[in-house]
């Protein structure tokens, strides 16, 4: 059975409604994994949460650890996109790019660099604002990917 886990530490409100809604209407397990506890959507009974212990990557390993082929991972983590792309996981960044064999490297180099550029003192910026355009783009990829996984199940 297909699960969806959330990387729900960053996870934007649009991306979680937009996943809540599928699950409630599709009937699929959604599992948002923290380190902190969160609320969960009313009316959603498929929606639920764990807590892990404080820790970098400690939501990343629980992650990695649990979720299988067929199921979908919301993460912005590039690092924990990598080991699910290497376990045959689908999993999509929140602004609708699916992490894939032939993209993942290159996101891995890229974040890398930056890592390398703000270690040095460079000023690199954060990321742009999330806005509608993101959330469209990861409504699609999101609901074409659910669709393909719950057809093969």
């Amino acid at each position: 059975m297909v699960k969806i886990w959330i990387d729900a530490d960053a996870a934007p409100r649009d991306v979680k409604e937009i996943i809540f809604r599928a699950a409630r209407r599709l009937k699929v397990d959604t599992i948002l994994v923290a380190n902190q506890p969160l609320g969960l959507p009313p009316n959603a009974s498929m929606v639920s949460s764990v807590t892990v212990s404080e820790g970098a990557n400690e939501a990343d390993k629980y992650i990695v650890e649990h979720a299988e082929v067929g199921d979908i991972v919301i993460t912005a983590d590039i690092p924990l996109a990598a080991l699910l792309v290497e376990k045959s996981v689908d999993a999509i960044d929140p602004r609708g790019e699916k992490y894939t064999a032939d993209n993942i490297r290159t996101r891995l180099s890229v974040r890398d660099f930056m890592d390398d550029m703000r270690g040095a003192g460079a000023v690199t910026g954060g990321s742009r604002p999330y806005d509608e355009k993101d959330k469209k783009a990861f409504a699609a990829t999101f609901d074409s990917t659910l669709t393909r996984a719950l057809r093969k199940h």
